[in-house]
């Protein structure tokens, strides 16, 4: 499966999200493990992405860039 090492964890599902979980499995093809480590992987990196996005608010304030529209207009 994967070379690399990994490690399990234990969750507790709700019934709504179990059923969900199962049905997504079922018609993806994929495993629950793997869609539950894609939500967590997305999740997690959303959350890095918010940290880094506050931490740089008041440089990026301080320059101008008060909306993610600002940004744009300044990168396109």
């Amino acid at each position: 499966m994967y070379d690399m090492k990994t490690s399990t964890i234990t969750i507790r599902l709700d019934e709504d999200l179990d059923k969900l979980l199962t049905e997504v499995s079922r018609e993806s093809g994929r495993s629950r493990s793997e869609i539950a480590r894609e939500a967590l992987r997305r999740q997690l990196s959303v959350s890095q992405f918010e940290t880094l996005r506050k931490r740089s608010m008041p440089f990026a304030e301080a320059r101008g860039f008060l909306t993610d529209e600002d940004v744009f207009n300044e990168v396109s």
